[in-house]
């Protein structure tokens, strides 16, 4: 899809997003993230509807056209493109915007797996990092690394679970096993499926022009005790891309790589306000656009496949419940 098809597309759709999943007449415990909303159903099923409310620095600030279908849909590429690494927690997808799957006991960790020396929150290794850190995560890196820089390893960073506002707070391998998050048998799975998790989306993403620079997962367990792919794997909001063919030219010019992802709201919102400590500036719906033509770009170059637009003559939650209705 062209650039400008995107933003008229985009544009025409402003108004037509998925705020609120919450249906009163469905079965099942309803629970509510940043991002998605859940119903855990009786006979051990969940329902996954990811909606187009946009969150960064553990705050809701706005909706975003088709937000909630790109990360469906490439959570869906990725997901089936790994399902020899792990399993993972998805039965099938009744609408764009949903994922039906099985409910697991989530692990209380969540694995983040980074390349490069970058990030805008708190507990960005970036941040730690220009702050004089230089162990973190029960990592030790070296001096006099640049902004940007691709780590002389992959490591892996977890941090804890934030629920109900609160921040996600850095943790070592050591702190997981002593705390009891994990054991050692899932911690060493664990570490080692994630690592190859990355190395895939890593091969992927540069058979397509794209740095994955680093990412977040979550597992949980299943009835049978095995550790299972859960939430959600690369898409751009749990990860950040790079366009590999500028990278090398802006970081000898001291500039930000280019980015398909989540990185181009934050750094937004950073360039006008603390947003740990400022109320955050209402975002323009031209930025909201922009915003939104980024994740379609990433959607289409990480997958090879042109994005769909639903229906616009049915309204978007009008059609989440009737495709879920018949599922149910």
């Amino acid at each position: 899809m062209a650039e400008d098809q995107r933003i008229d597309l985009i544009a025409l759709r402003l108004d037509d997003v998925l705020v609120d999943a919450a249906f009163a007449d469905f079965p099942g415990r309803y629970s509510r993230g940043k991002v998605r909303d859940n119903y855990d159903l009786a006979d051990g099923r969940r329902i996954v509807i990811a909606t187009d409310r946009q969150s960064a620095f553990d705050q809701i600030l706005a909706a975003v056209p088709f937000k909630g279908q790109i990360l469906t849909q490439t959570a869906r590429f990725w997901f089936e493109r790994t399902t020899d690494i792990v399993a993972n927690h998805v039965i099938t997808y009744p609408d764009p915007n949903v994922m039906l799957a099985r409910t697991l006991r989530m692990l209380p960790v969540e694995i983040v797996v980074r390349d490069y020396l970058t990030g805008t929150t708190a507990t960005s290794i970036l941040t730690m990092y220009q702050a004089g850190r230089r162990e973190m995560y029960g990592v030790r890196l070296p001096d006099n690394l640049r902004r940007h820089q691709k780590l002389p390893r992959t490591v892996i960073t977890p941090t804890t679970k934030g629920v109900d506002g609160d921040h996600d707070l850095p943790l070592s391998p050591a702190d997981v096993l002593a705390r009891g998050l994990l054991d050692r048998a899932q911690w060493d799975e664990i570490e080692a499926v994630a690592l190859a998790l990355f190395a895939r989306g890593r091969d992927v993403a540069a058979a397509n022009g794209l740095i994955l620079v680093d990412t977040k997962y979550e597992f949980g367990v299943d009835a049978d005790g095995r550790i299972v792919l859960a939430d959600e794997i690369h898409t751009p909001d749990s990860s950040r891309y790079w366009l590999a063919e500028s990278y090398e030219a802006r970081m000898a010019a001291g500039g930000d790589p280019e980015s398909l992802d989540k990185d181009f709201l934050r750094r937004w919102i950073i360039e006008r306000c603390d947003p740990y400590r400022d109320p955050v500036p209402p975002i323009p719906q031209r930025t909201l656009v922009e915003f939104a033509a980024r994740y379609i770009t990433l959607y289409e170059t990480v997958t090879g496949l042109r994005f769909q637009p639903p229906d616009d003559a049915v309204p978007i939650r009008e059609r989440v419940r009737r495709n879920l209705s018949r599922c149910l």
